[in-house]
């Protein structure tokens, strides 16, 4: 069984948590909602400030602490919010919202535009500095993972996008022939 799944889930005030037919927990906070799905046999118990997860069989336990984890993750971002911070290195290089649009010049011959989905906030400070905010941590994970993918940096300059505690592994260039 797992030690993680044993724990219990802790609400932070203004955190409310329902169990629906479906067997989902349904996650309310101040301006976000969010669903984690019960897997297999796992039960809920909630109480006034804490969510406990019942498993009894090893078997179905599989995925005990993985929903315990999907849980605190709802848990904390619909009260705190979870947050990715991306640097853009490169001459010339720069970010700018428009809209609903990430758009992003990062040395192509045409700018690059990044649609910002449902349930994400994206803020770009000093033009080098994107900053991605949402409730669901996957969901924001996904988003920086995308825009880091249009130009990963790379080891020779460091040139290209990168996660703000991200650190890249510098190459020697070409060495001089004799």
């Amino acid at each position: 069984m797992s030690r993680v799944g044993k724990s219990p889930v802790y609400l932070q005030k203004g955190v409310q948590v329902t169990l629906t037919p479906a067997q989902e927990l349904q996650v309310k906070g101040a301006k976000h909602a969010l669903i984690v799905p019960l897997m297999n046999k796992i039960k809920a118990q909630i109480e006034e400030s804490k969510v406990t997860l019942v498993c009894d069989n090893v078997e179905d336990g599989k995925y005990y602490g993985l929903t315990r984890a999907l849980l605190q993750n709802a848990v904390t971002g619909v009260s705190k919010g979870w947050t990715k911070e991306l640097e853009l290195n490169g001459v010339g290089y720069r970010a700018n919202v428009a809209g609903k649009k990430l758009e992003l010049s990062l040395g192509f011959s045409h700018p690059v535009s990044f649609e910002i989905p449902e349930g994400i906030e994206i803020k770009v400070d000093k033009q080098t500095k994107i900053i991605i905010t949402g409730a669901d941590r996957a969901k924001v994970g996904q988003v920086a993972a995308q825009i880091r993918n249009y130009r990963p940096p790379e080891p020779y300059l460091a040139k290209g996008i990168k996660y703000s505690d991200e650190r890249i592994r510098r190459k020697a260039g070409k060495a001089a022939g004799k």
